[in-house]
């Protein structure tokens, strides 16, 4: 809308079922949003209101909240469900506490689609042929890319923590400041439209399919969390003598309880399985252990006053809002319910078939689908039409023959 409009108030209204539409466009059925598919109201965060430093143009994005006409937040809202998720905590006088980490690919365009992705030319004129992980040059090829990312990041109020090159081909990772988790995700996803912005004004392709390359690693987005005392301010998993307490044992608890029944919300792509069926430090399972990347859930090495729970299983692909969402709402079904975890798992282990997850998104639609607990946290309105949605773009994958069905089953008698 014009800056104009914006400062004079004027509400911007929504179609419902826009908040359900799939990745390819379409929709669900009426009923899954309301059969006169009426408006909502974007009702601006005022913490959120940003001017794009990337843009030629004066140009601004305000982050909105959709709500119903009548006044409350929308169930069909993933930045809703986030915020309920976070007044549930603050109602037992507790605060969550996240962080991020974010991985992603840079490649050069790619304008045909069947044809793989390729790495950028890069300042020395080459492309990066997979030598560079963790090198302290790694990503002096791209630096104009980075150096506005930078500056981007800065002008938009984004902490970043660290930054560095990942395992892949042209693959890096940024690891926001912890904080509020609404922030969190807010600057996640602003983190994400910020980095596309600036790649196509560097002539470049910013990827955050879960596994855009075949044999390489795919991107995640870690969750670190913990949980403090709104009055005190101290991390409840650790006791005043720095020891683990029963809240930090129940909070892996439901995690583990809700992570195979919340799989298709942490993982809501094709290719978000891709990723997981191949795990290059991308664990599909519920197990936990103590600094272990092949556990869904690690404990990282830190002080007691940092002593956190890193949820592995979303992709880079995931909604920001769901995952935390999700995340953080099965950990407080753990805490509300006393759930004990299982035993740690520690070095070269096999996953109990009681902690394994889905390894296809219509395997994790159906663990969805039959999900009571999803439907207690989240509502039948927003579990059903998530459901309806995904199955629409599952519908449209398998529409379509690949490559390799082509070139492996043509000669089969």
């Amino acid at each position: 809308m014009t800056a104009e409009g914006f400062l004079e108030g004027r509400r911007l209204q929504l179609a419902r079922g826009v908040l359900l539409q799939c990745i390819m466009g379409g929709y669900p059925a009426a009923r899954f949003y309301g059969s006169d598919d009426g408006d909502l109201a974007l009702i601006a965060e005022p913490t959120q209101i940003h001017c794009l430093p990337w843009s030629d143009d004066p140009r601004a994005l305000a982050i909105c909240d959709a709500d119903e006409l009548s006044g409350e937040s929308s169930n069909l809202s993933t930045r809703g469900q986030l915020k309920r998720v976070i007044a549930r905590y603050a109602a037992r006088g507790l605060a969550p506490v996240v962080a991020t980490e974010l991985e992603f690919f840079v490649f050069a365009p790619n304008t045909d689609p069947a044809q793989p992705f390729q790495p950028p030319v890069g300042l020395d004129g080459r492309r990066e042929d997979g030598q560079s992980a963790f090198s302290v040059s790694s990503s002096n090829g791209l630096r104009p890319f980075f150096s506005e990312v930078y500056k981007c990041m800065a002008a938009l109020g984004l902490p970043r923590d660290t930054f560095m090159h990942e395992m892949g081909v042209s693959q890096f990772e940024i690891n926001l400041l912890h904080g509020d988790p609404l922030l969190l995700a807010d600057q996640t996803f602003l983190f994400k439209h910020l980095l596309k912005e600036v790649a196509l004004k560097h002539g470049l392709t910013v990827v955050c399919m879960a596994k855009p390359l075949a044999n390489t690693p795919g991107s995640s987005m870690h969750i670190h969390q913990s949980i403090v005392d709104i009055s005190s301010g101290k991390n409840v998993f650790s006791d005043d003598e720095g020891q683990p307490t029963a809240m930090f044992r129940h909070f892996i608890g439901g995690q583990q309880a809700g992570m195979a029944e919340f799989t298709a919300l942490f993982a809501p792509n094709v290719n978000s399985y891709q990723r997981l069926f191949h795990p290059f430090a991308s664990p599909n399972n519920a197990c936990w252990s103590h600094d272990n990347r092949a556990a869904g859930l690690r404990i990282p090495a830190s002080s007691a006053v940092a002593r956190r729970v890193e949820n592995r299983l979303p992709g880079a692909d995931a909604n920001p809002y769901l995952a935390i969402a999700a995340s953080l709402a099965a950990g407080l079904h753990g805490i509300e319910h006393k759930l004990e975890p299982t035993e740690a798992i520690q070095g070269e282990f096999e996953v109990p078939d009681n902690l394994s997850l889905p390894c296809t998104l219509h395997a994790a639609l159906e663990r969805l689908k039959g999900s009571q607990l999803a439907r207690e946290l989240f509502g039948q309105e927003f579990i059903e039409g998530y459901i309806a949605s995904k199955t629409m773009e599952l519908t449209s994958f398998f529409d379509e023959i690949t490559p390799w069905e082509r070139r492996v089953l043509a000669a089969q008698a």
